[in-house]
C-alpha cells in the first residue's frame, strides 16, 4: 500500500516549548522564602525563652490608709489587741429565775433600754399585800383624826360646864386625858403610815430589781442567759447559776493597747502618730495616735501598756482583734508634696535588694527585667513600704536569683 507522504507530513504535530509564568514563579520563590524567616524567627524565640530565667514574682499594691509617709518613718513595731474601755457583762441585782430576754447577740440597745425580766410570782404579791397595810393604816388614821376632833369638842364643853361648876373635876381631868390618848394615837399612826409607805417602795424597788437594763448605749456582743434558767449577781458555786445575761460593748470605746518593751518605751510619747494594721485586713493601714502611756510596767514581762486612739472608727474594727502597730516619727518625715502626690505601695521584703545604701528592686516587663532604684519605709508582717520608684500594679522579682541583669530575660515560675 502506497501513502501519500505529503499528507502524512500534513498531519505531524509540531511540539514547541511552552512560555515560562515569570510572575507565577515570583510568587513561590517569595512564599518560600517568608516561611523560612518565620521558622527562624520561632527558633530564635524558643532559644531566647529556653535561656530566660526562671523568677518568682509579685505585684506592688497600693498600701491604703495614710500610707507610711504623712508620719514618718517608723521607730518602733509593736503588737496587741483592739479592746473597749466600755465594756459591760449585765446581770440582775437579785437572784431569780429568768421569765425572758428580750436580746440578741449584734442588737444594738439604749441606755435604760429592758434586757431581760425575771420571775415576779412571788414579788407583785408582795407588792400587793404591802399596798393594802398602807391602806389600813391609813383608815386607822382617818379613824383617830375624827376621835381627836370629838375629844377635842367634848373637852371645850367639859371646860365650860367645869367653869359654871356643873361637872366635877374628875369629868375634866377624863375629857383631857381622853384627848391627849387619842393625840399620842394619831402621832403613832402617823409613824405607821410612813412605815407602811417606805415597805410599799421597798416592794416596789424589789419588783423593778427584777428587770435588767441596759447600763448604757452599745452593742450585745454575748448572750449569757436563757429563759427558765437561774441567775444571781455573784457566784452561786454551782453550775446551775448564771451570773450575767448579756454582755455589752460600747463600740465608740475601741481603742488598742498594746505592750512595748520597756527598753524602748523612751520612742513613745502621747500624741505621737501610729499605724495600725489589723490582722484581719494586712493591706489596711488605720491611722491612730496615741492616747497616753500607762504608767506602770509588768515586772513578769518587762514591758510597758500602751493606749492607742484610732483616728476615725470603722465598723470593720471589732473588739479582741489582733493589730499591729508602727509608731512614727515626725521628725524624719518625708517630704510633704512629694507623699501627697505619689501614694506609697507595698511589696514582699525579700524582693528589696540593697547595694551599699541603695535599695532597688528587680521590675518584670516585656519578660525582661530591669534594675529600679527605690525609697523605702516601714517593714511590717513580711511587707515594706516603697515610698518612691515603682508603681501599684507593676511586676518585681519576689525572691533573690542569681543571674539577674538590666535587660535579662525572665520567665515567671510555674506553680
Amino acid at each position: 500500500m502506497s501513502f501519500d507522504q505529503n499528507a502524512l507530513e500534513s498531519l505531524r504535530i509540531e511540539r514547541t516549548a511552552e512560555p515560562a509564568n515569570d510572575g507565577s514563579s515570583s510568587v513561590y520563590k517569595w512564599l518560600i522564602l517568608g516561611v523560612l524567616v518565620l521558622a527562624a524567627i520561632a527558633g530564635g524565640y524558643a532559644l531566647v525563652r529556653d535561656n530566660a530565667i526562671e523568677v518568682e514574682t509579685a505585684t506592688a499594691v497600693a498600701a491604703g490608709g495614710s500610707g507610711g509617709g504623712g508620719g514618718g518613718a517608723a521607730v518602733l513595731n509593736a503588737s496587741g489587741y483592739v479592746v473597749a474601755r466600755r465594756q459591760a457583762t449585765v446581770s440582775a441585782k437579785t437572784t431569780g429565775r429568768i421569765a425572758e430576754v428580750l436580746i440578741e447577740e449584734g442588737n444594738e440597745v439604749k441606755e435604760g433600754q429592758v434586757l431581760a425580766r425575771l420571775d415576779d410570782t412571788t414579788a407583785r404579791p408582795q407588792l400587793a399585800l404591802a399596798e393594802r397595810q398602807l391602806e389600813a393604816t391609813r383608815k386607822d388614821l382617818e379613824e383617830v383624826e375624827v376621835r381627836v376632833a370629838e375629844a377635842a369638842r367634848n373637852l371645850a364643853r367639859t371646860e365650860k360646864l367645869r367653869a359654871d361648876k356643873l361637872v366635877s373635876e374628875s369629868q375634866l381631868d377624863t375629857a383631857q386625858s381622853e384627848l391627849a390618848a387619842f393625840k399620842a394615837r394619831l402621832e403613832a399612826l402617823k409613824s405607821d403610815v410612813k412605815v407602811a409607805e417606805g415597805s410599799v417602795r421597798v416592794r416596789n424597788q424589789e419588783l423593778d430589781d427584777l428587770i435588767v437594763r441596759a447600763p448604757f448605749d452599745g452593742v450585745v456582743v454575748s448572750k449569757d442567759a436563757q429563759p427558765g434558767e437561774m441567775v444571781s449577781p455573784i457566784s452561786a458555786g454551782g453550775g446551775y447559776t448564771r451570773t450575767g445575761i448579756a454582755t455589752i460593748v460600747d463600740m465608740e470605746s475601741r481603742e488598742i493597747e498594746v505592750d512595748v518593751n520597756e527598753s524602748f518605751i523612751n520612742r513613745v510619747q502621747p500624741g505621737q502618730k501610729t499605724e495600725a494594721v489589723l490582722d484581719a485586713y494586712p493591706d489596711w493601714t488605720i491611722p491612730s495616735h496615741v492616747i497616753n502611756i500607762v504608767p506602770t510596767a509588768d515586772r513578769q514581762k518587762a514591758t510597758v501598756r500602751v493606749r492607742i486612739g484610732f483616728d476615725v472608727l470603722e465598723p470593720r474594727i471589732l473588739p479582741d482583734m489582733g493589730v499591729k502597730v508602727s509608731f512614727l516619727d515626725s521628725s524624719r518625715a518625708q517630704n510633704a508634696t512629694t507623699t501627697a502626690a505619689r501614694p506609697t505601695v507595698r511589696v514582699p521584703a525579700s524582693s528589696v535588694f540593697k547595694d551599699g545604701e541603695t535599695s532597688y528592686v528587680w521590675r518584670v516587663s516585656d519578660a525582661r527585667v530591669e534594675r529600679v532604684a527605690v525609697s523605702v519605709g516601714a517593714t511590717r508582717d513580711g511587707q515594706v513600704d516603697v515610698l518612691s520608684g515603682i508603681n501599684a500594679g507593676e511586676v518585681v522579682v519576689a525572691q533573690p536569683v542569681e543571674g539577674l541583669a538590666d535587660g535579662a530575660p525572665v520567665k515567671a515560675k510555674e506553680g
